[in-house]
């Protein structure tokens, strides 16, 4: 019952009714790009909106994109054959946002290390490296 209501806002909406086809028409396109394209790019590349009879393709990197330059002429007729109303392909490398840095997980020097560590700071004192290998061997023994 959901389903038949959600369908029934977008088609009475002239605005989500237009949304609604214009999702309809990239799924589309995107479903004949992944039928066309070489298996080894599929996960690489989507296919954008149609403007002007321009299809824009969005690669994942320059590589991808240089690859799919050198397809597009048999792309471009193989979507032509698939009743896909274009003229050109636009290909647009798409920026990838990286997801944000995680944490390194602490490493613990086991007693042993630390002692070690603490002794060669001992031999080293007054030194920056005995300073450091110092508070190395403090923190360890925390």
């Amino acid at each position: 019952m959901g389903l038949q209501l959600i369908n029934a806002i977008f088609k009475s909406n002239t605005e989500l009714k237009a949304l609604s086809q214009q999702v309809s028409e990239l799924t589309a396109v995107q479903k004949l790009w992944q039928e066309i394209i070489p298996s080894a790019l599929k996960n690489q590349t989507q296919a954008g909106a149609i403007e002007h009879k321009r299809l824009t393709i969005y690669a994942l990197n320059g590589a991808v994109a240089a690859k799919i330059k050198l397809l597009l002429p048999s792309l471009l007729t193989k979507l032509q054959k698939q009743g896909v109303a274009i003229s050109s392909i636009r290909v647009s490398v798409q920026v990838q946002s990286h997801a944000a840095k995680t944490d390194k997980p602490l490493r613990n020097l086991s007693s042993e290390a630390a002692e070690k560590i603490h002794s060669l700071a001992q031999k080293l004192q007054g030194s920056a490296l005995g300073d450091s290998l110092e508070r190395l061997a403090q923190r360890a023994k925390k």
